[in-house]
């Protein structure tokens, strides 16, 4: 039996918004489901069943969630004709045995694959093989999640490990960094790029600006949300 991804989006041709590859065309394949609940995430569309976020919108599984052939969802995405391809979610990691065919699908395409994931799960080595790229998140206390479930050392340090990737952090002012310097350097965590929480452009640049001098002084870099400045929070561009 083909294998499927339970999907919640696919759309692009659009740019990455945030991180190492900022502004480049890409498409994006959005999953469903994650094992967090970060009350200010601006995806709970693809977990969040029962209002739990800030938001207090509960969203309807059957319409937000679709399986899919994973040889369809390749179709798809190939027939976009970008270079890069960035997997997120959700929490896209929960689903990796099965992303496993599609990203070898499209490498052998030639297409370059990114994965976002907030680092509570190791990468399965065959996406490692496959030269995927990940961008890893770990959700600091202001996300509203327990310590034990956002932080999973095991999972982090193999992914510190893992040739390529990235961490980001999501902050909303410089006192956030001394978390993010102890995670750091608990974990040997490297390259980091800090990112200024918010889902409209002047939440961002509001946050972007407070942080901007101390994550230079701390050798870090500093990354905004693209398509949150060009679009706000509207969904799919």
């Amino acid at each position: 039996m083909e294998p499927e991804l339970v999907v919640n989006e696919i759309f692009g041709p659009t740019v990455q918004g945030e991180g190492r590859s900022l502004g480049r065309r890409c498409a994006f394949l959005r999953l469903g489901g994650c094992n967090l609940s970060c009350t200010w995430c601006d995806t709970p569309y693809t977990w969040d069943w029962t209002g739990a976020g800030d938001s207090g919108v509960a969203y309807d599984p059957h319409q937000e969630l679709h399986r899919r052939p994973v040889r369809e969802v390749a179709e798809e995405l190939l027939a976009f004709g970008v270079e890069l391809i960035v997997i997120s979610g959700g929490e896209p990691l929960g689903q990796q045995r099965r992303l496993v065919p599609l990203v070898e699908l499209l490498t052998a395409r030639g297409l370059e694959i990114e994965i976002e994931t907030n680092g509570t799960h190791a990468a399965d080595p065959a996406l490692v093989a496959a030269g995927v790229r990940f961008n890893v998140s770990p959700k600091l206390a202001h996300s509203g999640d327990a310590a034990h479930r956002r932080i999973v050392p095991a999972a982090l340090k193999s992914l510190a490990a893992t040739d390529g990737t990235t961490f980001k952090f999501v902050c909303r002012d410089t006192r956030d960094l001394d978390e993010v310097a102890a995670l750091v350097s608990e974990f040997g965590l490297d390259p980091v790029w800090i990112m200024p929480k918010g889902q409209t452009g002047a939440e961002v640049g509001r946050h972007m600006a407070e942080l901007a001098d101390a994550v230079i002084e701390r050798g870090w870099n500093l990354t905004t949300r693209l398509h949150t400045l060009l679009w706000g929070d509207k969904r799919a561009v």
